[in-house]
């Protein structure tokens, strides 16, 4: 960006601040209790992405950005997950499951595809009629696989997305807030964080808690941007609607 535009960018930052915010929903299977004890559990490779939000709305991804990103997300799952108690593994890379990497890449590719459902059928106002009542969602026998592989109970998948505006987009956005002053509001959205993560059941290979961030502030490619959104994520699982029904009330 040349300086123009990283004023422009500045300027459009400041002025949507004041309509930032972060939002975080979690869903379950109605049986699911939050793992404790003894269990094993491995984080599988985050699937990153860090990009810039062209003019046109398209986002370009950005490789140093999300190599940065990536490393800091790491060390922020490392540093959460080590006060949750049981055996929990941190995979940096494919190798590092102990899985056929073909096997691994898969399930990364399928988590994204099934988080992309979940998203679109229990979030979105578009309801499976099979699944409107219940959280049926699983990634298979290629979790089971990876289970039988690995030897761990439980799976822990994330994807994130980071963008942010160009000069370009910061311009219309600019244009669009001065709209606002004459009546119409045509605000484009500026960068987004979107980010969603799953436990999966590696004896079944069923989807047994989802959760979903978006936020408009944040920043992965910072270690404390980065540790904000692990935190808001993964930050407390919530049992299912039928372990919270079951529970006496005090």
């Amino acid at each position: 960006m040349n300086r123009k535009d990283l004023r422009l960018a500045a300027l459009a930052g400041a002025l949507l601040a004041l309509s930032a915010c972060t939002t975080t929903r979690q869903v379950a299977d109605s049986a699911f209790r939050p793992p404790e004890g003894n269990y094993r559990l491995i984080i599988v490779q985050p699937d990153i992405s860090v990009g810039v939000l062209t003019a046109g709305g398209a986002i370009e991804p950005h490789e140093e950005w999300t190599q940065q990103a990536r490393e800091n997300v790491l060390k922020a799952l490392a540093a959460q997950q080590a006060n949750r108690g049981g055996a929990t593994k941190v995979a940096a890379t494919r190798e590092e499951t102990g899985a056929d990497p073909e096997l691994v890449n898969d399930l990364i590719w399928l988590h994204k595809a099934v988080g992309t459902s979940i998203q679109l059928h229990k979030y979105a106002p578009m309801p499976l009629p099979t699944k409107k009542d219940r959280f049926d969602w699983t990634l298979g026998e290629k979790a089971v696989a990876f289970g039988a592989a690995t030897g761990f109970d439980y799976a822990l998948f994330l994807r994130a997305q980071d963008s942010f505006s160009s000069g370009g987009r910061a311009a219309l956005q600019i244009a669009g807030l001065l709209t606002c002053f004459v009546g119409v509001c045509v605000m484009p959205p500026g960068g987004q964080q979107i980010a969603f993560a799953s436990l999966v059941d590696l004896k079944t290979g069923r989807v047994v808690w989802f959760n979903v961030l978006t936020s408009s502030v944040g920043d992965i490619r910072s270690p404390e941007g980065a540790e904000q959104m692990v935190s808001k994520l993964l930050g407390k699982m919530k049992p299912g609607k039928g372990v919270k029904a079951a529970a006496p009330s005090t």
